[in-house]
């Protein structure tokens, strides 16, 4: 964080200090909400959890170098004592990115924005330090902590805002206001929570509602809902996509014998190829929307290819690609699922795996709510039809709704198969696997589905799940 001492950061956040010697001493370190991450010059955030309150470890995070405690109550070591610790840091933050000056770059959508994010920053590390998100710190709390990070040489931040409801952009916004904010695409995921397509439209166009009349909406022309956003902003438009008509499009996209997406990109400056390293079609929109990032911010066309082209995932569990010493090839994309991202992974199986047997390890896709059973079948069928050697389902309910889909579509039990849970799925693929296989294992985050995976990749001789 920038340096800020303890008398400035009680006064922006409007706390009281509490057995604190010295209020000129300095906070310079990052600021964290777990003590195991303290480092020295840090302000630990302590935040009460439904199993832990972070209170209770106060004392161990200021032995371990941080300079104070945020905290609602008093902790008997140096503390800044405020009413609510979230909007502490808000405050925080915002004070922040004034200070700086730096831009800021938000972005939302139904699928994709931890990957774009990813894209994003390793474009514009190569015109300046930048922070961005560790994972999908995308929340009330992340958002935060994640700006807490800059420091006077940053020249760029990069934002992830997540949205479970209405207003929660707009929340988000009104803490660190952007001044680019990219809308990538409106899907079904947490559409139990909205109630349709056009309730997650409304809240994602909150951030262009924020912009302001100098800002720049960068908006999918591919997506109808998003494209419509235009009319919701006072700032200048820029569109991305394969449409003819987008600012910043990708053509000729397709993909190689690995699976990897490749195309033309095309900018209002000129254009470059483009062949990328990460796996799956789905990829061209995201690397699409993280060009017309960079090239709002000056960066020539040539470059942004060559950074495309070179860029790797940043981020666990997403497209996660290993190959066994057998030849077994993984595609861990376990970290979580909605129905679009779903789709674009098994597309990505199939052309990865031409020519050899490809494996779907599926689970549960969260927080669908009446969709939720169509949506699970639709997958079970898609699978099926782009010629998948075997539908492994496993869970409960969602799951065999999986297999039910695959199972209608006319695979009649040689092709899919439903398990119970993470250990059988394991204990199945490990008697069944062949050199060359490739298998993806993708669900919803709490189903554990990563484990899958790390029980194949250990060496040990019992194939036990282990925890995280």
């Amino acid at each position: 964080m920038i340096a800020l001492s303890l008398a400035e950061i009680a006064e922006i956040v409007g706390g009281q200090p509490h057995d604190i010697p010295d209020m000129a001493a300095t906070v310079d370190g990052p600021v964290v909400i777990d003590s195991r991450k303290v480092e020295r010059g840090s302000l630990f955030a302590a935040f009460v959890g439904e199993q832990v309150d972070g209170h209770d470890y106060a004392r161990g995070a200021v032995a371990d170098g941080a300079v104070a405690v945020l905290a609602t109550r008093p902790v008997g070591v140096p503390a800044i004592v405020v009413d609510d610790v979230v909007a502490a840091l808000g405050a925080l933050s915002r004070h922040v990115v004034e200070r700086l000056g730096v831009p800021v770059v938000a972005l939302t959508g139904s699928a994709g924005k931890t990957s774009t994010k990813d894209l994003i920053a390793q474009l514009l590390e190569r015109m300046g330090p930048t922070v961005y998100p560790a994972g999908n710190l995308n929340n009330e709390i992340g958002l935060p902590v994640t700006v807490l990070r800059a420091t006077e040489e940053t020249q760029h931040l990069v934002l992830e805002m997540g949205a479970r409801y209405i207003g929660d952009i707009r929340y988000l916004t009104g803490l660190v206001p952007p001044r680019i904010g990219l809308v990538l695409n409106v899907g079904t995921a947490h559409i139990g929570e909205f109630g349709g397509r056009e309730q997650i439209a409304q809240a994602k166009g909150e951030m262009v509602e924020s912009l302001p009349e100098d800002g720049v909406a960068v908006l999918n022309a591919d997506d109808p809902l998003v494209s419509a956003m235009a009319s919701r902003t006072a700032a200048r438009v820029l569109t991305f996509g394969e449409s003819p008509e987008a600012d910043v499009r990708g053509e000729n996209v397709r993909l190689t014998a690995d699976g990897r997406p490749a195309f033309s990109l095309h900018t209002p400056t000129g254009c470059s190829e483009v062949t990328m390293r990460l796996y799956g079609e789905h990829h061209v929109s995201n690397a699409l929307a993280a060009a017309a990032v960079a090239h709002e911010l000056g960066m020539p066309v040539h470059e942004i290819a060559e950074a495309l082209s070179e860029a790797g995932s940043l981020s666990r569990w997403r497209m996660e690609v290993t190959e066994r010493p057998d030849g077994v090839t993984f595609v861990n994309d376990a970290y979580n699922a909605n129905p679009e991202s779903m789709r674009a992974a098994l597309r990505a199986l199939a052309a990865m795996g031409r020519d050899r047997r490809t494996w779907a390890v599926l689970g549960e896709m969260a927080e669908l709510g009446d969709e939720s059973l169509s949506e699970h079948d639709a997958v079970g069928r898609l699978a099926v039809r782009l010629n998948v050697s075997k539908l492994v389902a496993v869970g409960g309910r969602e799951a065999s709704w999986l297999q039910l889909g695959a199972y209608n579509e006319g695979s009649w039990g040689e092709e899919s198969v439903h398990v119970s849970d993470a250990q059988a799925a394991v204990d199945l693929l490990r008697s069944e696997l062949r050199p060359g296989d490739v298998v993806l294992v993708k669900a919803s985050r709490s189903v554990g589905l990563e484990k899958v995976v790390q029980a194949l990749l250990e060496n040990s001789t019992e194939g036990e799940v282990t925890g995280r």
